[in-house]
């Protein structure tokens, strides 16, 4: 799928939440300020639309759209993405980064260790 800009990820982090998806008032609402206008705000749900992250439903004069990619499919995507891209296609290069940017800690790695140790097998 295409790659989002940040105020297209931005309004599709409102919808997920939102029961049945939303209209634009509803995620111009959720929206933190500065928020941006009307027009510019139902253009990017428009190229969620294109970009077939959210389906748009004809609800009399207005539109509600539907998110049809789930919040964890996206970070899961986004993240192979990242590491692909950036880390050698490598969760290890990655982990590495961060340790060498002390952004985890060796008690970090441990509990990471005993979620691996104690994955049920699928």
């Amino acid at each position: 799928m295409e790659r989002l800009t940040q105020p297209e990820e931005d309004a599709l982090r409102v919808l997920w939440p939102l029961p049945g998806g939303g209209f634009v008032k509803d995620v111009l609402e959720h929206l933190p300020a500065p928020r941006p206008p009307y027009t510019t705000l139902a253009s990017t749900l428009r190229n969620l639309e294109r970009k077939g992250y959210v389906r748009a439903e004809k609800l009399g004069n207005s539109f509600r759209f539907v998110p049809l990619v789930s919040a964890d499919d996206y970070q899961r995507r986004s993240l192979g993405t990242l590491v692909k891209e950036h880390f050698q296609d490598s969760y290890k290069e990655l982990v590495s980064f961060f340790a060498q940017e002390n952004k985890i800690s060796a008690a970090d790695l441990q509990e990471i260790i005993r979620l691996i140790e104690n994955k049920k097998p699928e």
